[in-house]
């Protein structure tokens, strides 16, 4: 048993995505970080910061590095995050006199949250992909059985007839428009996090600007200024979470109303009752009404995220930590049992 449903042995099955709750293990997570420190030394030494004899040993002992995850365990319960214990164990194996020019002038939420970001580009990729095969689903379903008839249903009672077209396109437009927000929203997510202690690059001197963009190029991200407590391209990519699992929940919805009177629809692969064998559930059409419910609810938690208190705050950032890797695998998820529902859709209208 755990916590969470979304990697819960036999509940993830339905409501999980393995690709995306991948990039939020804690595997993914080091392998972030330990690029960061990478790059971090050697835009330093590109720019004097460092010298590069530190740069190459800091380097050196990176790719061999392999952390003691039980202290790191026992910092994170004394620290709040892991990064203190990472940089003194990753200063051991630099060794002296270089270690100590590891993570120079950076502080743990530049690390934290440009990690983050790195594992996110990748997430935002996978999510894009997904959409977009959900969108050429619900094409194709067009393509089929558009010109089919169906009752048109207005506040849940019987209005005039309409095309199943009609019904699609009410389905598939908002995902295109999702697919136009994602790119839009990527483009100011996806970007550098690096301030030192209080945002200030104090120990960088004037060259604060040119090792963060140095960095940022060699992480793939873009450069910004520091945004520690400026989470607002976090919410909004939440928002947008909570948008595409509300257009597939209005999806599954339509589908289960659909299937509820029997003969406009032809599923396969519904689930069973372990009462009633004649039942064919329309499982995967709840879970994306599920799914949808589950994101709106956890937006309020993003927006509540966005409170950080002067420089940083602890609390608001373990609230990120709390809420946004369950959105973003709820999504993915939505977006998976949308393009299979779709599938499984042999007949629609009349």
């Amino acid at each position: 048993m755990t916590v969470s449903p979304f990697d819960h042995p036999l509940l993830s099955a339905l409501l999980g995505d393995g690709e995306a709750s991948r990039h939020f293990s804690v595997e993914a997570e080091i392998e972030a970080i330990l690029a960061f420190e990478r790059a971090l030394a050697e835009a330093e030494a590109e720019n004097g910061i460092i010298t590069r004899d530190a740069a190459a040993t800091i380097v050196a002992a990176l790719g061999t590095f392999r952390p003691d995850t039980a202290l790191l365990r026992e910092g994170v319960a004394r620290d709040g995050v892991m990064v203190p214990e990472l940089v003194r164990q990753i200063r051991a194996a630099a060794g002296e006199p270089h270690g100590q020019k590891v993570h120079f002038g950076a502080t743990s939420q530049d690390v934290i949250d440009t990690g983050l970001m790195l594992r996110l580009k990748s997430v935002v990729e996978h999510l894009g992909l997904l959409l977009t095969e959900t969108v050429m689903r619900l094409a194709s379903l067009e393509e089929r059985f558009g010109g089919r008839a169906l009752t048109g249903m207005t506040r849940m009672q019987p209005a005039i007839p309409v095309h199943v077209a009609d019904r699609i396109v009410a389905w598939r437009a908002p995902l295109q428009r999702h697919q136009e927000r994602l790119s839009e929203r990527s483009r100011r997510l996806l970007v550098v996090q690096f301030g030192g202690g209080a945002g200030t690059l104090e120990k960088l001197d004037d060259k604060g600007s040119a090792v963060r963009a140095a960095l940022a190029a060699k992480l793939g991200l873009a450069d910004a200024p520091q945004w520690q407590s400026q989470r607002d391209a976090l919410a909004d990519f939440a928002g947008w979470l909570s948008l595409a699992t509300g257009s597939l929940g209005k999806f599954g919805q339509d589908i289960a109303l659909i299937a509820q009177g029997g003969t406009d629809i032809v599923l396969s692969g519904g689930g069973g009752s372990s009462a009633m064998p004649h039942k064919q559930n329309p499982v995967k059409a709840e879970a994306l009404v599920a799914l949808a419910r589950f994101n709106a609810t956890q937006l309020s938690g993003m927006h509540q995220a966005l409170v950080h208190e002067q420089e940083r705050s602890g609390a608001a950032w373990t609230l990120e930590w709390l809420l946004l890797p369950q959105m973003v695998v709820a999504t993915a998820a939505s977006l998976r049992l949308a393009a299979e529902l779709a599938g499984q859709i042999e007949s629609l209208g009349h």
